[in-house]
């Protein structure tokens, strides 16, 4: 089971026309849907499940922009502004506190990769863009109390912070009903209608809303969702397995990794806790049908990525790629993604976590749990309209990045939408890059 989600009223009154339809109530689909409402727009948000209740709800909590993939950095800095404005724009508690983030290096390797980061994101934005700055092994344990062992060194960025990802989504869905949103749960979409090459509306379980603009920001169920529309989305799922403790006494309040491990103090006083670049992909058709778009990441990432083939092969082999919309879909039957976790991630993750804070290694297990993150060939979101597909807009494959960056995210998608001056160069987002013989790139952000 994943983590206890802060619940959202649930609705399936439909409205009979919208100017936009967002579907997916993750993070990246209430923070558009906001930024939309803002605009002036008439927004419905449609859910098939609980607001938050797949990988929004599931990640580590970061808000940072420390060792973002550099095409992503202008973005998620200006997601860290808009976190620090929207509990109190809003009237809500998202959890969002300036804790700083750590980048431990376990040698002298590792820091030199952190320091190569640096000077490119400071060419990039800047030496008063970005506050991350080098920190030296004494500085690295101040930073890390009570930590036992000396690291080489570190990168630390003071304006980095942390969120509640069980609360974060639906706080802003809560405060969209406030302001007259239609937010609709459990109320899956089923398809588009786009007679004559343009957007006319959308189909759910219970009927037909009819608007000019979708997007889609489904998180793991995108590349499926837009397929029946003929619409090619290279994206792969992984799995990514999470821990929290019981609260505890002491230990930093910084946010910090090294190689192994990554975790952050929640507000109840335990912490969250995870296996830091180790992670599981179960092997799908997609996985064959895409395999040249991720060569590049594979080879990236191996040693990193465990593979495996179990049921989701022969789930997936068997479920319809295309359907029709007056009839029952998978979005109905499945309407959370809930995903064991690894336990050997998780055990070697606390397994070090105890190692580097000893006085800390009481510290019990409440839960574990893992989550599917949507992965693109290159580690880098689509924020992006369809080309060929007038209003229909895509907002996903954020690679593990979404919690973080997703009221910028949000904000930009809205302008692509209302086509109004974009918060940052959308170019690097495009959907297209992944077609028009743009050679997949992976940065080496984190």
């Amino acid at each position: 089971m994943g983590p206890q989600v802060e619940q959202v009223a649930e609705d399936r009154a439909l409205p009979e026309k919208v100017d936009v339809v967002v579907i997916g109530g993750g993070i990246i689909g209430v923070s558009t849907a906001l930024f939309l409402a803002e605009k002036g727009l008439a927004v419905a948000l449609c859910e098939k499940g609980q607001i938050a209740g797949e990988q929004s709800s599931r990640n580590w909590g970061w808000c940072r922009a420390t060792h973002r993939d550099l095409r992503e950095l202008e973005l998620s800095l200006e997601s860290l502004k808009l976190w620090r404005e929207i509990d109190a724009k809003l009237g809500i508690d998202t959890g969002f506190r300036e804790c700083g983030i750590l980048y431990a290096a376990d040698d002298q390797k590792a820091l030199a990769e952190h320091e190569d980061w640096l000077a490119r994101a400071q060419r990039l934005v800047g030496r008063d863009g970005i506050d991350s700055r080098i920190v030296s092994a004494e500085g690295t344990a101040a930073l890390m109390k009570g930590a036992a062992r000396r690291f080489a060194g570190g990168i630390y960025t003071p304006s980095d912070g942390r969120a509640e990802p069980q609360r974060a989504a639906p706080a802003i869905a809560n405060a969209l009903r406030r302001r007259g949103v239609k937010v609709l749960t459990p109320c899956a979409a089923r398809g588009i209608e786009t007679p004559g090459g343009a957007v006319s509306g959308v189909v759910t379980e219970y009927g037909l809303i009819r608007c000019a603009s979708v997007v889609v920001a489904g998180g793991a169920w995108t590349r499926l969702f837009s397929g029946n529309l003929g619409i090619d989305v290279p994206q792969l799922m992984v799995r990514a397995s999470v821990m929290r403790t019981e609260p505890i006494e002491g230990g930093p309040d910084v946010s910090a990794c090294n190689h192994a491990m990554g975790y952050r103090k929640r507000l109840d006083g335990g912490y969250t806790l995870a296996n830091a670049f180790s992670s599981y992909s179960d092997v799908t058709p997609d996985s064959f049908r895409l395999f040249f778009k991720f060569l590049p990441a594979l080879k990236s990432q191996f040693g990193s990525i465990k593979l495996g083939l179990n049921a989701r092969f022969f789930e997936e082999l068997r479920r319809p790629r295309r359907w029709p919309l007056d009839q029952p879909t998978v979005f109905e039957t499945v309407r959370t993604l809930d995903p064991p976790p690894v336990a050997s991630f998780n055990e070697a993750a606390l397994a070090e976590f105890r190692a580097i804070f000893p006085a800390l290694g009481g510290a019990k297990v409440a839960q574990s749990w893992a989550g599917y993150i949507d992965v693109t060939p290159d580690a880098v979101p689509v924020i992006s309209g369809v080309e060929r597909q007038r209003g229909v807009f895509i907002a996903t494959g954020f690679s593990g990045h979404g919690f973080g960056i997703g009221p910028g995210a949000g904000r930009l998608m809205a302008d692509i939408v209302a086509n109004d001056k974009p918060l940052v160069d959308p170019h690097a987002f495009r959907l297209g890059r992944f077609f028009d013989g743009t050679k997949i790139v992976l940065d080496g952000g984190f």
